[in-house]
């Protein structure tokens, strides 16, 4: 592996620098990645976990009793965007920081993303390259298990020792029903953008199978992880509200040849972003219409 890729995912960006918490978290959190994961998850409650309350994969509490949690809790997504602001939120409920017990009153109300800027900023502390990835999960239960691929972030870290990324889901690791690894997930478990975009792309896979949580169906969804996975990559783990222009529901329809054809280029070197680094990068510098965002205030 290139010394530089692995220096890239090694640095901090502005969302995974863990701010003055770095120290307490080569101190305090675990070295063994199962370990790491399940501490984290057990600091979080998912938004969904919280409306539906103690059914489902929480009947056995696994996430902590949800009527201890006051009514008015809702996702904290908007609010704790950044690491260094999960970790202080944390510290400020309570002072050990991130512990096994946490009441579930004190836990964090987050979502998939939130929870792997947390892992991959844990891990570059620890001086293990990590980055976040975004895609969707064809094995999350939507009511159509195997047919629908709900939007999902997950993160991958490099593990010295085999020279090889490693795919893990920290998030979906207490909940997942399937016969895969969490913590070393098979290629072809998850579906990365790249590939689902050129293959849709190339008529080989159903545009409808793909969903997210506004919720629509389509391309676009695709299209909407694919360049969150770009940012991604290039150690911008933007918030769900922040995509390109072209990615707006009202400009998507109307993208020219062109314009699609830049975009099935920039899904082929992501599909191998060691190797493409370079060329990544050059399009991260220069590509002002995949690079700049729209939303909120921006």
């Amino acid at each position: 592996m290139n010394e530089k890729v692995l220096q890239h995912y090694l640095t901090f960006s502005t969302y995974t620098n863990p701010g003055l918490y770095q120290d307490l978290l080569v101190r305090d959190v675990p070295d063994n990645i199962r370990e790491l994961g399940l501490l984290v998850r057990q600091n979080v409650i998912h938004r969904t976990t919280l409306a539906e309350g103690n059914v489902g994969s929480n009947a056995d509490l696994r996430f902590g009793d949800m009527t201890r949690v006051p009514w008015w809790r809702q996702s904290e997504d908007d609010v704790l965007p950044t690491a260094a602001a999960m970790f202080a939120e944390l510290y400020r409920r309570d002072q050990r920081g991130l512990v096994h017990d946490r009441k579930p009153e004190d836990k964090l109300v987050l979502t998939c993303r939130f929870v792997h800027v947390m892992v991959a900023s844990i891990l570059k502390s620890k001086g293990i390259p990590a980055r976040v990835r975004s895609g969707n999960a064809p094995y999350f239960d939507m009511g159509e298990l195997g047919k629908v691929s709900a939007d999902h972030w997950i993160a991958q870290y490099w593990y010295a020792k085999e020279s090889r990324w490693v795919t893990i889901d920290v998030d979906g690791s207490l909940s997942l029903d399937a016969n895969f690894d969490p913590y070393d997930m098979p290629e072809g478990v998850f579906d990365f953008p790249a590939d689902a975009w050129l293959a849709i792309r190339a008529g080989t896979d159903d545009p409808q199978r793909f969903w997210n949580a506004l919720p629509i169906r389509g391309t676009i969804v695709v299209l909407w992880s694919l360049f969150y996975d770009f940012h991604c990559l290039m150690n911008s783990e933007v918030i769900y509200p922040h995509h390109p222009h072209s990615a707006l529901p009202n400009v998507f329809g109307t993208l020219t040849e062109t314009e699609l054809a830049q975009i099935d280029n920039l899904a082929r070197l992501m599909q191998k972003p060691d190797k493409n680094f370079d060329e990544l990068k050059h399009i991260w510098e220069t590509n002002k219409s995949f690079h700049l965002l729209e939303g909120g205030l921006l």
